[in-house]
């Protein structure tokens, strides 16, 4: 729990949890707020604290978030004194999973009261207009002016170069390539990064590469792997395993050929006769 005065506190007349509670928000908003409406009221709900609840964002991230989640109007931070004798403040921040109007937040802060029965507002396309998931190529022109401030762009400059900068990634170029292209030699002063950009996107963009050649497939002998040409492969077996003693022969014996067993036979005929022939003659008996 947070210090008495800092933690989470609930909005009224909230609609019911569902699972489309937050689809209006981009992924990270989603997830953290999601995150913070499952906490209790009391609880510490600050960058920090969020950092450290979850794994995926980090305390600048969460920060980031909180503020979108504020425009948005899903939470109101406000400062409140302990005692109208004392000088003590404390802040709260309250937190609506419904969101709301600046005009409803203005009357339940200054009342405490809700103005009007809970009633989902449209999402505010003037802070958080981009639903749909960030493309590769909006994200590597968002990330120009990481690498260099000269080449800040605005959302509304992406999403205008968003179809440029495509092309250049369906020409195969990789992130670090783009981004080194375009901030590579950059003049002292850049007085409009948008244009400058457009112009390096254009001049600079890299040529179709040729699609490399399709590798030709290698066939390979079922049994022993052994990679042979294609018509040296019968029933899908190199010569070594066709002829291997015990496997039926792939294919019949020609007509008028003599089968192993029969030319052993003739090969033994003929080393008998052979040895027969050559053996010296047996000495005469004396008279």
């Amino acid at each position: 729990m947070a210090t008495p005065g800092y933690g989470k506190q609930s909005a009224p007349e909230q609609l019911p949890r569902s699972a489309r509670d937050f689809a209006h928000l981009p992924a990270r908003e989603a997830y953290l707020a999601s995150l913070i409406d499952h906490l209790p009221d009391g609880a510490a709900m600050d960058a920090k604290t969020l950092a450290v609840l979850q794994p995926h964002y980090g305390q600048m991230a969460c920060r980031s978030a909180l503020t979108k989640l504020s425009t948005a109007g899903h939470l109101r931070r406000v400062r409140e004194r302990l005692d109208s004798r004392q000088c003590r403040w404390v802040f709260r921040t309250y937190f609506s999973r419904t969101p709301r109007s600046d005009g409803w937040w203005a009357h339940f802060l200054s009342t405490g009261e809700a103005s009007t029965p809970a009633a989902p507002d449209p999402p505010r396309e003037r802070t958080l207009n981009r639903t749909s998931p960030t493309s590769a190529a909006y994200a590597a022109l968002a990330g120009l002016g990481l690498v260099d401030p000269r080449l800040a762009l605005s959302a509304a400059d992406c999403a205008a170069l968003e179809p440029l900068a495509a092309e250049w990634l369906d020409r195969g170029t990789t992130l670090p390539l783009f981004t080194a292209a375009l901030t590579a030699n950059l003049p002292p002063d850049i007085h409009s990064p948008a244009g400058f950009t457009r112009r390096r996107l254009i001049d600079k963009l890299p040529p179709e590469r040729p699609q490399a050649p399709q590798p030709v497939p290698i066939p390979e002998c079922t049994d022993c792997r052994t990679p042979c040409r294609p018509h040296a492969l019968l029933g899908g077996l190199c010569r070594a395993c066709r002829s291997t003693p015990g496997s039926p022969p792939t294919t019949p014996p020609r007509p008028g050929t003599l089968s192993p067993a029969a030319v052993h036979r003739h090969a033994a005929r003929a080393r008998g006769a052979l040895r027969r022939d050559s053996a010296p003659p047996l000495p005469l008996r004396a008279p």
